[in-house]
């Protein structure tokens, strides 16, 4: 079973996506964290297949948590779903690694769309 962290500040934004990988049909394991610092432990205690994480967050952006995973060695695939989705933020999440990112509102099409090329 595929396992997946699901990172952002808000509660409610993370039970979505959540809702959405499932009508999108993974029926993944999910662990949730609050923020890129939360996300960073809980990688470090159990790496995760996949992260999918906001972007704009406290104490640790998603982009820092990006670079940060990437320093200590970690090649987890991570994914933004973010709210903005700016020309200059994707080619930054692209150099730095990220292998997508989705705009919210984002649809269980979208997810397909961007999710299939990292399963295969």
């Amino acid at each position: 079973m595929i396992r997946v962290l699901v990172v952002d500040d808000s509660r409610v934004m993370r039970q979505i996506v959540v809702r959405t990988l499932r009508q999108a049909g993974y029926d993944w394991e999910v662990r949730e964290a609050g923020d890129g610092a939360q996300a960073l432990e809980a990688v470090r205690a159990e790496e995760p297949d996949v992260i999918l994480s906001d972007w704009n967050m406290p104490e640790m952006t998603g982009i820092d948590l990006l670079r940060r995973l990437r320093a200590e060695g970690y090649e987890t695939p991570l994914g933004f779903v973010t709210s903005e989705g700016s020309p200059e933020m994707r080619e930054l999440a692209g150099r730095e690694g990220a292998l997508f990112l989705v705009s919210k509102p984002f649809t269980a099409e979208q997810f397909r769309s961007v999710i299939e090329p990292v399963l295969a």
